[in-house]
């Protein structure tokens, strides 16, 4: 079985795997994180990226934040305690989007990691710079398309790889946007409850495509979707599934 989950945000590791186990993830299944494991709570998301590197049945896209830390990745030697803005103007200017956006919990475990570990944190940093935009993944009769945010500027004939980073980690796509039809999309970034309450902690699933970021960002819980029959699975209630729009 092939799940895939979305948005974490430093979401405690423990509610993660409390949630795996929900869903009846073993060994044997696989986990894929569509972005945007760090910022905004606890750690930042630190001991999440650890897990994921370290567990070989799990593995992650990139998200517009670890995009965002590693244009900021100059600023990762110094205090914890003592966020200095560069001097240099488009420096400074890539640092504030990063801290405005709730990077200050990462940026303050990884300055902290430059002291005590060094080599894991640069081992850390290669893993976040090899991350992939998009992913396809075959099941049975159904292709299912992984990225971070949809695909900015949609169109049905542009291929895949020709998509920007923007158009593949900023997008926030109309609730009414129809995507392909023979491709399932899946992605997160956009919280759900930004469409309506009712999908307050509830993916939004249309008919090409599912929005799976239910809101750990900011304070709510991940949930997982198994991509074998789009079975949504949410920390207090694992078989309520959605309705399409």
């Amino acid at each position: 079985m092939i799940y895939v989950t979305s948005d974490l945000h430093g979401y405690p590791l423990e509610g993660l795997l409390e949630l795996l186990f929900i869903a009846g993830f073993t060994g044997q299944d696989e986990l894929i994180v569509l972005g945007d494991v760090i910022d905004r709570n606890g750690d930042g998301g630190v001991t999440l990226l650890q897990w994921i590197m370290d567990t070989p049945n799990v593995h992650m896209l990139m998200g517009n934040h670890e995009a965002m830390l590693l244009d900021s990745a100059f600023a990762l030697a110094g205090s914890p305690d003592e966020i200095v803005m560069p001097a240099q103007p488009e420096l400074a200017e890539r640092l504030s989007r990063w801290l405005v956006n709730g990077g200050l919990p990462t940026l303050r475990s990884l300055r902290t990691m430059s002291m005590q570990d060094p080599e894991g944190l640069q081992r850390l940093l290669a893993y976040i710079r090899g991350l992939r935009l998009f992913e396809f993944v075959r099941i049975r009769n159904q292709t299912c398309l992984l990225t971070h945010a949809g695909l900015g500027n949609f169109q049905p004939k542009k291929p895949i790889p020709s998509y920007t980073p923007l158009e593949l980690l900023w997008n926030r796509p109309s609730p009414m946007e129809t995507y392909f039809r023979d491709v399932f999309t899946v992605f997160g970034h956009t919280p759900t409850a930004l469409y309506g309450p009712q999908f307050r902690g509830r993916m939004l699933m249309t008919e090409t495509w599912a929005d799976i970021d239910t809101g750990a960002s900011a304070g709510g819980h991940p949930m997982l979707l198994r991509l074998n029959d789009l079975q949504p699975f949410y920390m207090d209630s694992p078989l309520q599934d959605s309705d399409p729009l």
